[in-house]
């Protein structure tokens, strides 16, 4: 069953790139890839068992983290380890019954903070990272009128002189790669967010990062836009990747059904694990909750996206209510969701808000696809060389999307693409 588009490109018809792509995951990854296959010609089907909006980037902070380059296993984070295991509370949890599953993963996380890798972690990410508004900037246009992505930087507050500086310091590495960190007064944080006023006096101006207006709404639109333009979206699971002398040939649905394509994309965030033992690739990757609450009426009004760096926490402001998130978790993978880490983020922002209406909420996490290194893999599979990988974006996975989809793109058709993705190799590991 193939999808008959009545607009595609001349330049991709003339190029002979027209062929059947299936893409399984539905997420933000996943649509932008299947945009951009279809922007160069593609007859694509996307397969997702949820309703489109209904995933991981539902449930995150909605910022463009451009220059979010450094990796999570930052300096000093091997002093903290023995914090997590004690501290459930904190911004950053591990539960101890995940140690022993954790273990080896924890390993290769801890050996990315060593400073080369640091570095070279960081010059690697910020390789996508200075492509991400470029890379939006087509699909978005594409979609409806309304505004999906706010023209306004994030902020990010502290609270003390100290742990500003602590900051300032780990950004000289960004900051040396190009991104830009401005530096704020108390009387310039309540300038630029009134509700702000009086309540820090140390800030940072993430100049070169945005927000989307809507998590749910920003991938919905995303899938509408897919659709209108004579993509297709299957609500199904995808069980296996049909195959036949050395190349994929579809996809196995968990309804019985296969569906047939010329390429496969696997773009299911953490439900990519699934495909790894068929695909011959050995990937740590694990899924890190991250936990959200939605405010649908929280009586206090914010311009901006904002960092709460002490706390652990962002303030994101969407039209659907205030979503305050980001605190993390590693936990064993058949864990149950800790919903009391959401109401910890919740008491904090009370004591920063006491006004702040509770009343409708709503609780939601996300499971992040996480890497050691915390780079994705954007890669072609030897075992079948037409199945690309794009997975393991872990926190940057709403970032990142576009540029990935473009990059996608490339491998599919065969094109160079215009950054070095040996970084990005499935087979790194």
């Amino acid at each position: 069953m193939s999808v008959v588009n009545d607009s595609l490109p001349a330049k991709a018809i003339d190029q002979g790139l027209v062929g059947t792509i299936a893409v399984i995951g539905g997420g933000v990854v996943g649509v932008c890839c299947a945009l951009y296959l279809q922007r160069s010609g593609y007859k694509v089907t996307l397969f997702d068992p949820a309703k489109a909006g209904e995933s991981t980037g539902k449930w995150s902070c909605g910022q463009l983290a451009v220059g979010e380059v450094m990796p999570l296993s930052k300096p000093g984070i091997l002093k903290k380890i023995p914090g997590w295991l004690m501290d459930q509370e904190g911004p950053l949890a591990l539960r101890p019954l995940a140690l022993p599953q954790m273990l080896p993963w924890m390993i290769r996380f801890l050996l990315c903070g060593r400073q080369s890798r640091l570095v070279e972690i960081s010059r690697d990410l910020a390789s996508l990272t200075r492509r991400v508004l470029e890379d939006y900037r087509p699909l978005l246009d594409a979609c409806s009128s309304e505004a999906l992505l706010t023209q306004r930087p994030v902020m990010q507050v502290f609270d003390s002189a100290k742990g500003l500086e602590q900051d300032l310091h780990q950004a000289d590495l960004p900051r040396s790669l190009g991104f830009a960190f401005e530096k704020l007064s108390a009387g310039e944080i309540g300038e630029l967010e009134p509700t702000l006023a009086g309540k820090f006096s140390h800030g940072i101006l993430l100049s070169d990062w945005r927000f989307v207006t809507d998590t749910e709404r920003f991938i919905v639109a995303l899938t509408e836009s897919f659709v209108s333009l004579g993509g297709r979206r299957l609500q199904a699971g995808a069980n296996r990747i049909n195959e036949e002398n050395g190349r994929a040939t579809g996809v196995q649905l968990s309804n019985g059904e296969s569906v047939a394509a010329d390429h496969v994309v696997v773009a299911a965030g953490v439900g990519s694990r699934k495909f790894f033992p068929q695909l011959d690739v050995n990937i740590p990757l694990e899924g890190v909750a991250g936990y959200q609450v939605l405010l649908k009426d929280p009586g206090i009004a914010l311009r901006h996206s904002v960092i709460y760096a002490d706390g652990g926490f962002c303030l994101a402001p969407m039209t659907r209510g205030l979503q305050v998130g980001g605190t993390i978790e590693f936990a064993q993978r058949s864990a149950a969701p800790n919903f009391h880490r959401a109401q910890i983020i919740l008491d904090k922002t009370k004591r920063i808000f006491p006004e702040l209406q509770t009343q409708e909420q709503e609780l939601g996490v996300g499971y992040r696809p996480l890497l050691p290194d915390t780079k994705p893999v954007i890669d072609r599979t030897r075992k079948l060389p037409n199945v690309i990988l794009a997975t393991g974006h872990g926190q940057l996975g709403l970032t990142l999307a576009a540029t990935t989809g473009r990059l996608v793109t490339d491998l599919v058709s065969g094109t160079t693409p215009p950054v070095d993705l040996a970084p990005f190799s499935a087979y790194r590991f």
